[in-house]
């Protein structure tokens, strides 16, 4: 192990930055993880709410779950899946048709098995931060990610200005730090200047992203309508996706708790009138509102919700993969590493294969110690 490169900074702890970082860990690297939320996980997190009797109520109000075709992301999952890290979600599926108010195509859709994170879909990413060699450091945004050509390392600096020190290489799993819409959330330049790759800069400048919003409601009662536990669904130009998150394995039924996700379309239209800063609480509070009442004119929720709460996420889905064969982003030199689901596919799968990816890159670069 002493010819690799022995401390590396990953910042973002979705699911490319977890598996990049555990699988440095692994192979003998330093690793300290940044992350500006207050936990891992990023569209797999889960949501925690309190109801007004007091209880918690937890939501997968991200990915509802991921499916696996690749060869070395299912040898991963079944290790999760000894470690009861994750299960498949065996229910049936479905579409509903707006138009007609039937269910079609039950259990039709997505073909093969379903798998869910054990007790929520931010378990995964949870272990892989907390595994040894892995320091994570959450609520720490990061401002600024230097090259420091004289010392042939990186230099970290907070949002705040805060120095977290230097390292020998740099994994970027959130598209944000060397994006230009970081400016447009934040009011700051992206932290990663890459001024210095014109060609890589350029894939960067403008990475299509869909947004969506989601819907999190509980329920006293179970959706006796409703047959199935996850469906999309046909000509809603509101509603593309409800599954009901408490049928998943290990979760709470004291209450029957339903995530409904946004069309893409109704996402880009309330964005376009908002702009893309945090919504306002007002802003949210509309958006709930519309999905609830397109949700209700279906007559599926047989009850009224006693908790009902939306969620913008701003770029939910890339629209483009862009990577290629590398499936990842990687310059040799300066040893920067930059991975995601938009390097490979929009799901879950992609994000895993591209962080594996990444973390390859730096466990055969030969180190500058």
């Amino acid at each position: 192990m002493s010819n690799i490169v022995t401390k590396v900074a990953v910042v973002g702890s979705g699911i490319s930055g977890a598996v990049c970082a555990s699988t440095l860990a692994r192979n003998g690297v330093s690793v300290t993880l940044f992350e500006s939320a207050r936990g891992p996980g990023g569209r797999m997190s889960q949501r925690r709410e309190i109801a007004e009797d007091g209880n918690d109520l937890l939501f997968d109000h991200g990915a509802p779950f991921f499916t696996v075709s690749n060869t070395d992301v299912l040898r991963v999952v079944h290790e999760w899946e000894l470690k009861g890290l994750v299960a498949e979600w065996k229910e049936n599926f479905g579409s509903f048709d707006c138009l007609s108010n039937k269910f079609l195509d039950i259990e039709q859709e997505g073909p093969g098995k379903r798998y869910v994170g054990v007790p929520g879909m931010n378990s995964i990413c949870k272990a892989l931060c907390r595994e040894t060699g892995v320091e994570s450091k959450f609520g720490v945004g990061v401002g600024k990610v230097e090259w420091l050509d004289n010392e042939e390392s990186w230099l970290v600096m907070g949002m705040d200005g805060q120095n977290h020190g230097q390292f020998k290489g740099v994994v970027a799993s959130d598209k944000n730090i060397v994006s230009p819409r970081f400016k447009d959330i934040t009011g700051c330049p992206p932290p990663l200047d890459l001024s210095w790759a014109p060609e890589l800069a350029v894939k960067f400048q403008d990475i299509p992203v869909n947004p969506c919003f989601a819907l999190m409601l509980a329920f006293t009662e179970p959706l006796s309508p409703i047959p199935v536990k996850g469906f999309s669904f046909k000509n809603s130009e509101v509603l593309s996706w409800g599954h009901c998150d408490s049928s998943k394995p290990g979760r709470s039924t004291t209450n029957e708790r339903w995530v409904l996700h946004s069309t893409i379309k109704y996402a880009k239209d309330i964005i376009a009138q908002t702009g893309p800063q945090k919504p306002s609480s007002e802003t949210l509070t509309k958006v709930a509102e519309d999905l609830f009442q397109e949700f209700e004119s279906t007559g599926l929720n047989s009850s009224r919700p006693f908790f009902r709460k939306a969620h913008r996420w701003g770029s939910a889905f890339p629209a483009a993969s862009i990577a290629g064969e590398e499936k990842c982003f990687w310059d040799g030199k300066k040893k920067l590493a930059i991975c995601g689901d938009f390097c490979v596919s929009p799901n879950v799968e992609g994000a895993i294969i591209s962080g594996l990816a990444a973390a390859a890159k730096l466990v055969e670069a030969p180190s500058c110690l």
